[in-house]
């Protein structure tokens, strides 16, 4: 049953998501590639030109390897950019930039959303990998006894603050685009007639969580629903 046309179903629409949005992902960055910044300005330039411009001039901004794999830390306070992202001296990697150093002013504004989703990393790392394999083997040992029950029960709980995890974030990283979006135009660092281009890589970043947070809840209510056939 756990393998029946349900899962089948949303395999299916969880690739198509998965490729879908990583498709328009590549290409609004592509498009907003060909787009140069003005002379000298790069995403390291405008990540440290977006913190100044919010009072964080004690974060710090580092190169990180590998390719879009730009992220704030919290914990060593520092806005880590990929190698295009930090070089680059194209919309695109302004795009990015600006919404990395957003997060950082959402750690500094104490954010809600950004604060319930730090304190969901441990139980949501916990249950995106041990909560599937709970229900699994749940169904595997058969319905009708308590240690199966309570299997199927304790993989769904943890599984749920995966997707609890995964709701938060929407909200957070909405916000960020909205900031970098704001800081990218009141710093001038977007001329006039780049603003879409500018827009359509911080969206696109902002649906690959969609989809992967749909997908998510998709597989939830599957669950759920074995747990009551």
């Amino acid at each position: 049953m756990f393998f029946g046309p349900q899962s089948w179903i949303i395999f299916i629409v969880a690739m198509g998501l998965g490729l879908l949005t990583q498709s328009y992902v590549n290409s609004a960055y592509r498009r907003s590639s060909k787009q140069q910044l003005p002379p000298n300005l790069t995403g390291a330039a405008v990540a440290r030109r977006v913190l100044d411009a919010e009072g964080l001039h004690q974060v710090g901004i580092e190169m990180t390897p590998g390719k879009l794999t730009d992220h704030f830390d919290p914990r060593a306070n520092v806005l880590r950019l990929s190698e295009d992202v930090y070089r680059g001296a194209h919309l695109a990697a302004a795009g990015v930039a600006a919404h990395e150093a957003g997060h950082a002013a959402q750690h500094a504004d104490g954010f809600a959303p950004a604060r319930l989703r730090m304190s969901l990393v441990p139980v949501a790392n916990l249950g995106s990998q041990s909560g599937p394999l709970l229900v699994m083997v749940g169904l595997f040992l058969g319905y009708g006894s308590t240690f199966s029950t309570m299997l199927i029960d304790l993989g769904i709980a943890l599984f749920a603050a995966a997707v609890l995890f995964q709701v938060v974030t929407l909200p957070v990283e909405f916000d960020a685009s909205r900031r970098a979006m704001a800081a990218l135009t009141t710093t001038g660092t977007v001329v006039p007639g780049q603003e879409g281009g500018a827009r359509n890589v911080l969206t696109a970043a902002a649906l690959t969580y969609v989809a992967s947070a749909l997908v998510s809840v998709l597989y939830l209510l599957q669950f759920i629903g074995l747990r009551r056939d």
